[in-house]
C-alpha cells in the first residue's frame, strides 16, 4: 500500500502541557508560538485498517521525537494534551509531500470554488447586463401606449358626395375606427372563443410560442414551432407591422418574439383588457385589405358591425389566423368549416346555445356574403380622381394614404349618372356611326374545337368573375361565339359562354359599315350579314329578352321587324343580340353650378378602365366655334359691339406661319353676305363676321381677354384662333361659360366642400351659403366667408347679358336650336373643327353649365362627315340636361339696370317699327341703342318685353 503523510504542524507543549504548531511549507516554518516544535503527520497504510494521522516532532522538556496518534486533521489542529509516555516509537520517515494550509485538499477546493463563483457572478453579471442591454435595443422603438388615446393606426381617407354618399377610398390599410360600445358583446365573445379562450385570465404572453422561436433559431429548424399567439400578442405583431413593415415585423426571429412579447407586457401593464380587446378589433388583418372588423364588415357583408348576425361574426372570427386562406369570398368551403369550427368553441365556452349554433350554421355562406362594390370605379372615378391628386398635391401621399382625412366633396351622384348614361350613349352611338372595327378574334384564328371549348368557358368566367357561367343581364355587352351563319335567313347562331344561346339577325349589325370618315353614315347600311360576321367568330353583342326590347335598341325598328327569326321563342336563355363594340371615340363632360361654383358632375373619357387619363381636364383641344363668344365678348367689352352691330361677311386670307402656307376660310355654306349683325352672325356660326371681329379688336386684345376670362393654355395671337384653332381643355371652356351664366362674375370653382382630419379639425371650408346640405351654423359661416372672399367680376352685367343674348339665339334659332327642346331657358355654343377631328356643345342654364367634348385622342383620322357639335356632343348635353333638370323650375335672366330691348332690323342693324322676318328684339346698353333720323322719335318697347327677361 502507498502511504501519503502531511507536514502539518509542529507542536510544542508548554506549561499546562499546550501544544503550540506551526505551519511548514517547503522546508521553511512559521511558528504559531515562541516554543513551537515542528510536527510531521504521517498516515501508515495497514493491512487491516487505516493507519491513523500522528504528529511527529519534539515533545516539550526535550524528550525528542514521538508519533502521536491523532483523530482526523481539524480536531489535531485544536488545542490537546498529550503526554510524552503516550508517543508510541517512531516508523521510518516517509517522503512527505508538503502543501501550505490547513486543510490543503479542502483549501484547493475552496479556492477552485471561489474562482468558479468569481467567474459566474462576472458572468451572470455581464448575462444580466447583455440581455438589459438586448431587452433595451429591441424595446427602444416599440410604439408607446400609456392610454388607448396614442392609438393612432393608419387610417383610410374617405371621399364622400355632396349628400354623403361614399364615393372613394384611399388607403394603406383600409381601416375604420368603431367605439368600443359599437362593437356587439357577441362579436367580442367570437373572437375569444377562436383565438384566446383565457384572454380575460392571461398576463398576455404565450412562453411556448417564443421557446419555440428560439429553438427554431439555435436549431435552425425551417419547419414552424410556435404556440398559439395570444389576442395580445397578436395586437403586438399587427402593431408591429403597421409601424415596421410586413416583412420585419412578420420575419420567423428571436427578435421578432421577444419584440412581440416586450410590447405585449406593456400593453398589459398599461391597458385594462376591455382596451386590448378593442384594440385588436380594430387593427386585426381580415383579408381582402380589410383591418379592423368594420372594414371587414363592409367588404363582405356591406354592413356596419353593429348589423352583423352570428353566422356573419364567426365568419369574421375564423379570419385572423389565414386570412386568404378561409376568405369566404375566394374560398367559401374553407370559410364554411372555419366558421363552424369557431361556432363549435362559443358553444363549449357558453357564449352560444346549441339552438343559436344550429341557426346560424343554417345560413349558406354563399347567400351571406356580399362582396362591397368598388366605389372609386363604380361611381365616379374621374372625379375622385382629380380630389385625389388635388389631396396628394397639398397634404402628401402619407397622409392621405394613413391619416384617416374625410372629404366632402360637390358631386351630386344623381347628376354624375345621368352624365354616365348620356355620355356612354352618345359616345357609343357615334361611335357606330364611324364604323364597324371587326372581330375581338377573327374566325379564322379559332378553328380547333379545344379552343373554342376554351374560349367558351373563358366566356363564362367574363359574365361573373370567379363563379363561372351565370344569368345575362340584359343591355350588357358579353363576348359570343359565332357558330353558325345563317346566309338564307340572315342570322348568325351565337353562343354567350357554355349556357346561353341565341340569334343575332342582320337588323341587329346593319349599322357596321366599312369605316370611311369621307361618308356619311346615312344610306350606307349593311345589307348582309356576310359582309361582317363568319363562323368562328367573337364579337361583342348586347342580349335582349324579348322582341319589342329588341326592336326598341335596334337601329331600324322598321328592318327589325321585317328581319326577326320567327320559328323559337326569345328568353333570357335564348335572347336575340344586337352587334356592339368597345369604343374607340372618346368623351368628355363637366357640368357645374354658376352660383355656387360646385363641380357637381364629371367625365373624363368613355371608359376609366381603359384609360384614366381625364380628357376634361388634361386635353388640350381645339374648341371650333365654341371660341368665338370670346371674341364677340371681346368686342362688346373694346368696341362698343351690340347685337345689331353690322359685321363684314366677306372673303379673308389667313397664314399659317407654322406651315409657311396661306389658307382663305369659308363659312359652313360657302358663301358670303357682305355684312350681317352681330347677332346674325354668331347665331349662324359663321367664321368671316368672326375673323373680321378679331380683325379689328386685334388678335393680341382677344388673347388677353381669353386669359383675363380663365383660359390658362397657350393661344396662338393670330386671326385663326377666332376660328378655335388654338387648343383649350373643356375645363377651361366651362370656366369660361360660368362667367357668361353669372352675368360677368366668376365664381371659384369647388371640388372640396369641407375636409376634415382624424381629429375633427377643419383643413378646408369651401361650401356654399346656398348649399342645401349644410347646417345652418355651417351656412351662416359660409356666407360670413363669401361677404370676405366675393367673386371676382369679369365683366359687366350690361355687357355680358349682350353676350349672353347672343347665346340665347344660338341656342333656340341658331346651330344649337335643338337645345330649345330643353323647354328651359338656355345659352350656349356648338362647336366643331375642320374635318371634325372635335365637336363641342358649351351650354348653360342659370343654375347649370356644361360642357360636352367628343372626339378621338389623336388627330390621327376625323369623324366622319355629318359629324358636328349640333349632331355628336349637343346630344348628350340634352341627355344629361333634361335628366338633371328634371322637375325643377329654372327661371329666366332678369336684364341687369342699364339694359333697354329695342325692335331692330336685322338688314342693317337699324331700330324699326315695322315687322317681319329680318325684325329681331334684342336688349342694348340704354345709352348705346342703334338709332335711325328717321326713327329718332320712336319709343323704346322695354314696356314690351317681359320683365322676366331671356
Amino acid at each position: 500500500m502507498s502511504s501519503w503523510a502531511i507536514r502539518s504542524s509542529s507542536a510544542s507543549v508548554g506549561k499546562g502541557g499546550a501544544v503550540a504548531a506551526s505551519t511548514a511549507v517547503s522546508g521553511s516554518t512559521t511558528p504559531l508560538t515562541d516554543d513551537s516544535a515542528a510536527l510531521t503527520a504521517t498516515r501508515n497504510a495497514d493491512a487491516s485498517m487505516p493507519a491513523p494521522y500522528t504528529i511527529r516532532g519534539e515533545v516539550a522538556g526535550g524528550h525528542g521525537d514521538a508519533d502521536v496518534p491523532c483523530a482526523p486533521i481539524p480536531a489535531c489542529l485544536g488545542s490537546a494534551v498529550m503526554t510524552p509516555s503516550a508517543l508510541p516509537p517512531a516508523p521510518g520517515p516517509p517522503a512527505p509531500v508538503t502543501l501550505r494550509g490547513g486543510r490543503a485538499d479542502d483549501t484547493l477546493l475552496i479556492r477552485v470554488l471561489r474562482v468558479l463563483l468569481f467567474c459566474l457572478t462576472v458572468g451572470a453579471t455581464v448575462g444580466v447586463a447583455g440581455l438589459m442591454a438586448t431587452f433595451v435595443y429591441y424595446a427602444h422603438d416599440l410604439p408607446e401606449f400609456d392610454d388607448v388615446s396614442q392609438y393612432r393606426p393608419k387610417l383610410a381617407s374617405r371621399i364622400f358626395s355632396v349628400d354623403g354618399r361614399l364615393i372613394g377610398e384611399f388607403y394603406e390599410e383600409r381601416r375604420i375606427v368603431v367605439p368600443y360600445e359599437g362593437i356587439p358583446r357577441r362579436l367580442v365573445q367570437a373572437f375569444i372563443a377562436a383565438e384566446d379562450k383565457k384572454f380575460f385570465d392571461h398576463h398576455g404572453i404565450d412562453y411556448v410560442g417564443m421557446a419555440n422561436a428560439v429553438l427554431q433559431k439555435v436549431t435552425g429548424q425551417t419547419k414552424k414551432l410556435r404556440g398559439a399567439s395570444t389576442i395580445t400578442q397578436q395586437l403586438a405583431k399587427s402593431l408591429l407591422v403597421s409601424s415596421e413593415g410586413f416583412g420585419a415585423a412578420t420575419e420567423r426571429s428571436v427578435r421578432r418574439k421577444v419584440r412581440e412579447a416586450l410590447l405585449a407586457s406593456r400593453l398589459e401593464e398599461t391597458l385594462h383588457k376591455e382596451e386590448i380587446i378593442w384594440l385588436y378589433l380594430n387593427q386585426v388583418y381580415l383579408g381582402h385589405g380589410a383591418y379592423g372588423v368594420q372594414a371587414a364588415a363592409e367588404n363582405y357583408f356591406k354592413k356596419n358591425v353593429d348589423e352583423l348576425n352570428l353566422a356573419e361574426m364567426a365568419l369574421l372570427a375564423g379570419l385572423p389566423q389565414a386570412p386568404s386562406k378561409f376568405s369566404p369570398i375566394v374560398k367559401p368551403s374553407a370559410a364554411r368549416a372555419r366558421q363552424e369550427y369557431v361556432l363549435k368553441r362559443m358553444e363549449e365556452d357558453g357564449f352560444v346555445s346549441a339552438a343559436e349554433r344550429s341557426e346560424a350554421l343554417a345560413l349558406a355562406v354563399e347567400k351571406t356574403v356580399h362582396p362591397r362594390d368598388d366605389r372609386f370605379l363604380d361611381t365616379a372615378p374621374y372625379f375622385t380622381e382629380h380630389v385625389r391628386r388635388y389631396l396628394v398635391e397639398k397634404y402628401g401621399l402619407k397622409a392621405l394614404l394613413t391619416g384617416g382625412l374625410t372629404v366632402w366633396t360637390t358631386l351630386d351622384l344623381e347628376r354624375q349618372h345621368h352624365a354616365e348614361v348620356a355620355l356612354t350613349d352618345g359616345v357609343r352611338s357615334t361611335d357606330k356611326r364611324q364604323g364597324w372595327l371587326g372581330p375581338v378574334v377573327d374566325g379564322d384564328l379559332l378553328q380547333d374545337p379545344a379552343k373554342v371549348d376554351a374560349a367558351l368557358k373563358a366566356m363564362d368566367s367574363a359574365m361573373i368573375p370567379g363563379k363561372g357561367a351565370g344569368p345575362l343581364v340584359e343591355g350588357d355587352s358579353v363576348l359570343v361565339y359565332v357558330e353558325k351563319v345563317d346566309l338564307e335567313n340572315q342570322w348568325a347562331l351565337v353562343r354567350a359562354g357554355t349556357k346561353h344561346t341565341g340569334k343575332l339577325p342582320l337588323a341587329g349589325l346593319r349599322w357596321a359599315r366599312k369605316p370611311n370618315p369621307n361618308q356619311g353614315w346615312e344610306g350606307r347600311k349593311v345589307e348582309n350579314i356576310k359582309a361582317v360576321l363568319k363562323a368562328g367568330d367573337v364579337v361583342l353583342a348586347q342580349p335582349w329578352f324579348s322582341k319589342k326590347r329588341f326592336i326598341a335598341e335596334a337601329m331600324s325598328p322598321a328592318d327589325a321587324v321585317r328581319k326577326l327569326p320567327e320559328a323559337e321563342a326569345v328568353s333570357p336563355m335564348s335572347p336575340l343580340f344586337t352587334l356592339d363594340q368597345v369604343p374607340r371615340v372618346q368623351g368628355s363632360l363637366v357640368a357645374m353650378n354658376p352660383t355656387t361654383g360646385y363641380v357637381e358632375a364629371m367625365i373624363g373619357g368613355y371608359a376609366f378602365e381603359q384609360s384614366e387619363f381625364n380628357r376634361a381636364f388634361q386635353s388640350c383641344r381645339q374648341p371650333g366655334s365654341a371660341f368665338k363668344p370670346i371674341v364677340y365678348a371681346s368686342a362688346i367689352v373694346r368696341e362698343g359691339y351690340n347685337p345689331a352691330t353690322m359685321i363684314l361677311d366677306t372673303p379673308i386670307t389667313l397664314r399659317d406661319d407654322e406651315i409657311g402656307k396661306s389658307w382663305k376660310p369659308q363659312n359652313f355654306d360657302g358663301g358670303f353676305k357682305g355684312e350681317v349683325t352681330a347677332r346674325e352672325a354668331l347665331m349662324n356660326s359663321m367664321n368671316m363676321p368672326a375673323l373680321h371681329t378679331m380683325q379689328k379688336v386685334g388678335t393680341k386684345n382677344v388673347v388677353d381677354f381669353a386669359r383675363h376670362l380663365g383660359i390658362k393654355t397657350k393661344l396662338k395671337e393670330e386671326l385663326g384662333t377666332a376660328l378655335g384653332s388654338s387648343c383649350v381643355t373643356p375645363w377651361e371652356l366651362t370656366s369660361v361659360y360660368t362667367t357668361f351664366a353669372r352675368m360677368g362674375l366668376r365664381p371659384e370653382p369647388v371640388f372640396l366642400k369641407r375636409v376634415v382630419d382624424r381629429d375633427s379639425n377643419v383643413l378646408e371650408q369651401h361650401a356654399s351659403p346656398d348649399d342645401p346640405w349644410q347646417t345652418h351654423a355651417q351656412k351662416f359661416s359660409a356666407l360670413y366667408r363669401l361677404l370676405e372672399e366675393r367673386p371676382q367680376r369679369l365683366m359687366n352685367a350690361d355687357e355680358t347679358y349682350l353676350l349672353h343674348y347672343l347665346l340665347t339665339q344660338v341656342a333656340t334659332a341658331g346651330t344649337a336650336a335643338r337645345a330649345a327642346s330643353l323647354r328651359h331657358p338656355v345659352a350656349g355654343k356648338t362647336g366643331t373643327t375642320n374635318d371634325s377631328f372635335d365637336t363641342w356643345f358649351a351650354g348653360y342654364t342659370r343654375t347649370l353649365v356644361t360642357t360636352v367634348w367628343v372626339g378621338y385622342d389623336t388627330y390621327e383620322y376625323p369623324l366622319s362627315v355629318g359629324e358636328q357639335g349640333g349632331r355628336t356632343s349637343l346630344p348628350i348635353w340634352l341627355d344629361f340636361m333634361g335628366n338633371s333638370l328634371n322637375g325643377r323650375d329654372e327661371r329666366a335672366w332678369a336684364p341687369p339696370e342699364g339694359i333697354c330691348h329695342v325692335r331692330v332690323d336685322g338688314r342693317n342693324g337699324r331700330r324699326t317699327s315695322d315687322d317681319g322676318p329680318t325684325v329681331f328684339v334684342a336688349p342694348f346698353k340704354c345709352d348705346a341703342t342703334p338709332e335711325d333720323d328717321a326713327m329718332a322719335g320712336a319709343p323704346r318697347l322695354d314696356e314690351a318685353i317681359d320683365k322676366g327677361g331671356l
